[in-house]
């Protein structure tokens, strides 16, 4: 005796409805699988639950973005609205504009020159020697850079020598250095023969 033919209408149980989602979804899966195998077809399953989670299946010699990419073309209806169109716009027009400048890196290191005219070849002579000129006048502007540098060090050195002599004077605090006649003052002792 088979079972009778149930209504479809949204299961009110929460348990009820997540053990039948999730049968469902395997069997659904699971026929995917079969139609690919026994008919030779290219099958995308997408299948979101009511938690958000995203279960996919796609045929084995093809991926869900081809599948995409076709089924506008075959069956004439939109996928993608006018902003994700624009997006599209967007991305080429930046994939454009890297290869232009990849191209122009690549001439500019002196590459693939030979596909360029003589106008061309003008504009990146000139921009070469536009590099160079401020390069040579930056590799001019470092000694100066450096002397200056340089100068710092040496008043910083000299004031560090002067900052040591003063502590070593300091240290020594039993000589008297007002002059070159320095001579060493001797602290007053008592007498000890006295205390005996």
């Amino acid at each position: 005796m088979g079972r009778g033919k149930i209504e479809i209408q949204r299961i009110d149980n929460t348990i009820h409805r997540l053990v039948t989602y999730s049968k469902r979804k395997n069997g659904i899966i699971r026929k995917a699988k079969e139609i690919t195998v026994l008919c030779d077809a290219n099958v995308s399953l997408v299948v979101y639950g009511s938690s958000g989670k995203m279960y996919e299946y796609c045929s084995p010699n093809t991926n869900l973005t081809d599948m995409l990419d076709r089924y506008p073309r075959l069956s004439g209806n939109k996928l993608w609205d006018a902003k994700h169109e624009n997006l599209q716009i967007e991305i080429d027009r930046i994939k454009k504009e890297n290869e232009s400048m990849q191209i122009e890196l690549r001439h500019l290191k002196g590459e693939d020159i030979t596909s360029l005219n003589y106008e061309e070849l003008i504009a990146f002579e000139d921009a070469l020697e536009n590099g160079l000129t401020h390069i040579r006048e930056k590799k001019d502007e470092i000694p100066q850079i450096m002397r200056k540098h340089e100068q710092v060090l040496e008043e910083e050195n000299k004031h560090l020598m002067y900052m040591v002599q003063q502590s070593e004077m300091a240290a020594m605090g039993d000589y008297q250095a007002d002059g070159p006649f320095s001579f060493r003052v001797q602290p007053m002792q008592p007498n000890l023969h006295e205390r005996m």
